[in-house]
């Protein structure tokens, strides 16, 4: 996918996170339905159309125009309600993927179109725009609207059921950490190469703006390289928290430097915004794992299976990120661009030591903590296997101070990583 098209996706993922983009999208699909009906009445297209009387249709959109309403509303408060039970059980973080749920949002969007094509419709049949052959496209057109409305309602009661539970919430942030975990893999360096080495001499790119990377448009900065004859060092990975006039990249000239250099093209490369999203994010997904387990933690939950999911649902992610990739399959199209690779040790430390701090005093999570950084510390990537170790000896010099038990703390050093070293 080229940085126009990710560039598009991101916007896209943003509007999908609006409650109002998907019933205006089918809002507007409803309008574009009665004014064909009327194209298709004035136009003698539909001569071999059977007859449908007025009647019949002014009673159907009446029942829909009638029951779409309430059902909406209703629709809208089990949503907020499923809302706040999912930011009550999970953490704020994980908001977002709770408001991109597609089937809630289908729901929604359908009872609203639902409604506005049966007010437009039956207005426009009050006042005469279409008649014989309109008659039967707005006829069979209410007929697909009740029958989606219908089969929607009924997916949509199964899934609302679940939408505010903690476990799906957790299968939502293990979906995304896992999608952006895949994109890491073909495109370590977002498409771009290795950056290695100390950052060389050059012009800084800076920010204005207080917030977090959330985008950076590689092919865009690609392009302004290879114009201007210069190379890209990229300093602020997505995830990277920015205060004003911080460096976000370095631009140089490996044959002549011009004499004035114009960085607020390179700068509009990077979107910078209040909080972190998933997108081009790797670590992000891990703190939102991170956090629903502290709070699982805490003393007002005192849930452990949870944390205990969590930690198998990042081992699972983990696992499947450090396995060997392909020859061939690592994209780097955009070979003026220097990107560093991800922070493993700043990974590890959004994952795991929230939970190694929470969890020290509760066995059943020392242990599970301590069985997947074993698995991790075993990895053939160095990095991984280091910072699994480090975590290791950190959650172990907790557990020693907090279990009183002796036969919980051995029990807990026997599942250590080091444990057979010693």
């Amino acid at each position: 996918m080229t940085g126009k098209g990710k560039s598009i996706l991101f916007l896209i993922n943003r509007l999908r996170e609006r409650l109002w983009f998907r019933p205006a999208v089918f809002s507007i699909s409803s309008l574009v339905a009665v004014f064909a009906a009327g194209w298709v009445d004035s136009s003698g297209l539909g001569g071999w159309l059977p007859d449908i009387e007025r009647d019949t249709v002014e009673t159907l959109l009446s029942i829909l125009a009638a029951s779409m309403l309430v059902i909406a509303t209703f629709a809208v408060g089990s949503m907020v309600s499923a809302y706040t039970a999912a930011t009550s059980s999970g953490t704020p973080r994980s908001f977002n993927l709770v408001l991109r749920d597609d089937i809630s949002q289908l729901a929604h969007s359908t009872f609203i179109a639902a409604f506005i094509f049966s007010v437009i419709a039956r207005v426009s049949l009050e006042e005469g725009y279409f008649e014989g052959d309109g008659y039967f496209v707005i006829f069979s057109a209410a007929l697909f609207v009740f029958a989606m409305v219908v089969l929607v309602f009924v997916y949509w009661v199964d899934s609302i059921a679940r939408l505010g539970l903690l476990g799906p919430v957790i299968d939502r942030a293990e979906r995304a950490t896992r999608a952006v975990l895949k994109q890491n893999r073909r495109r370590p360096w977002l498409g771009g190469v290795a950056g290695e080495g100390p950052v060389p001499e050059g012009t800084p790119v800076l920010t204005n703006t207080v917030g977090y990377v959330q985008e950076i448009n590689v092919e865009d900065l690609q392009a302004w390289a290879k114009e201007n004859h210069a190379r890209v060092r990229v300093i602020a990975l997505p995830g990277s928290f920015l205060s004003p006039r911080a460096e976000m990249a370095r631009v140089w000239f490996p044959e002549a430097t011009p004499e004035r250099i114009e960085t607020d093209q390179l700068a509009a490369c990077f979107t910078v915004d209040r909080d972190r999203v998933f997108d081009q994010d790797p670590g992000f997904g891990f703190v939102v794992l991170s956090e629903i387990a502290m709070k699982a933690l805490s003393p007002a939950v005192n849930d452990p299976g949870t944390a205990r999911k969590v930690l198998q649902t990042m081992l699972r992610l983990l696992d499947e990120w450090c396995q060997p990739v392909p020859a061939g399959s690592v994209e780097t199209p955009f070979d003026r661009v220097e990107l560093p690779a991800v922070d493993v040790d700043n990974l590890f430390d959004g994952a795991f030591t929230g939970i190694g701090r929470d969890g020290a005093d509760t066995v059943e999570v020392a242990l599970a903590l301590q069985q997947t950084l074993s698995v991790l510390a075993a990895s053939h990537d160095r990095d991984v296997a280091e910072a699994a170790l480090r975590h290791s000896a950190m959650a172990l010099a907790r557990a020693e101070q907090t279990l009183s038990l002796s036969q919980d703390l051995e029990a807990v050093r026997a599942a250590s990583p080091g444990h057979g070293q010693a």
